[in-house]
């Protein structure tokens, strides 16, 4: 049986190729990736894949039993880059797709949501027996910030009161690798999101906590967010799509108490404050 994950060597993809590599034969794994040379380190054979450009894909998914589809990163393009490996799977008689999609992905404020919406339809049309990951928040989206929070005094945000569930990417990663590595979840769809929840009000408290100092949380209006972003060198459309996904989850978008992802990796998702330790390292 041959396991290929596209974007293997992005962040998630390379927590799930080390994961996997515990539970199945190397010669087993197949590593999708649009710049080999940046997957030698992976220590699985490697296959050139490119989302855009579907003559790649072909041969990329030629002879894969289970493809785990990690979303693109490049937001925009996604839409068509997913429909390029779904139609070319389909064409291969892949035999199972696994897709990480966004946490409520069917009902989702978030301007990301729609194209995973989309990549779902297709997916659904396809054909293909297929599981649906609707991965929720990286904890480290928000505990990336820790250290620039300490520096300048307080941690920003448009989050308000909102509450979110998130887990670190290694728990998803651990969650991909076990619906990959076993049965019965074929036509599913998984919310999956971290067991604790957490306003940035605590986030910045347990930042406090840990580092001796007092780092308060500021709620600002959506359009200062976004422009304190573009003042520490963010691109301005990054920083107005992250100032826009805050306010999604201070109306809720970042919150789910399903515990799916819990149930799947069987242990409790990794807390809050061990992801702030380790970012502030």
């Amino acid at each position: 049986m041959t396991i290929a994950i596209t974007g293997a060597t992005g962040q998630l993809g390379r927590l799930v190729v080390d994961r996997l590599k515990t539970k199945v034969p190397v010669a087993d794994i197949a590593a999708l990736v649009r710049s080999p040379a940046k997957a030698a380190d992976l220590g699985i054979p490697v296959r050139p894949a490119d989302y855009a450009k579907p003559a790649t894909l072909a041969a990329a998914v030629s002879g894969v039993d289970t493809l785990l589809l990690i979303s693109s990163s490049e937001v925009g393009q996604r839409s068509a880059q997913h429909r390029n490996v779904i139609d070319a799977a389909k064409q291969a008689k892949v035999k199972r797709i696994v897709y990480t999609s966004l946490l409520h992905a069917d009902t989702s404020p978030l301007s990301l949501a729609e194209e995973h919406r989309d990549t779902e339809r297709v997916l659904k049309a396809s054909g293909l027996p297929f599981t649906i990951l609707r991965n929720g928040w990286y904890t480290e989206n928000y505990t990336g910030s820790a250290k620039g929070a300490v520096a300048a005094g307080a941690f920003i945000g448009s989050a308000g009161d909102g509450r979110i569930a998130s887990a670190p990417r290694a728990d998803y990663a651990e969650a991909a690798v076990a619906v990959l590595t076993s049965q019965g979840h074929e036509g599913k769809t998984y919310e999956l999101a971290g067991d604790e929840a957490y306003t940035l009000v605590e986030l910045a408290a347990e930042i406090s906590c840990q580092t001796g100092k007092e780092i308060p949380y500021k709620n600002l209006p959506e359009a200062d967010y976004a422009a304190a972003l573009v003042g520490i060198g963010l691109p301005e459309w990054l920083a107005q799509a992250l100032a826009g996904w805050d306010v999604g989850a201070s109306r809720g978008a970042l919150f789910d108490d399903g515990r799916q992802l819990s149930r799947l990796i069987g242990r409790d998702t990794t807390p809050l404050r061990d992801i702030v330790a380790a970012a502030l390292k």
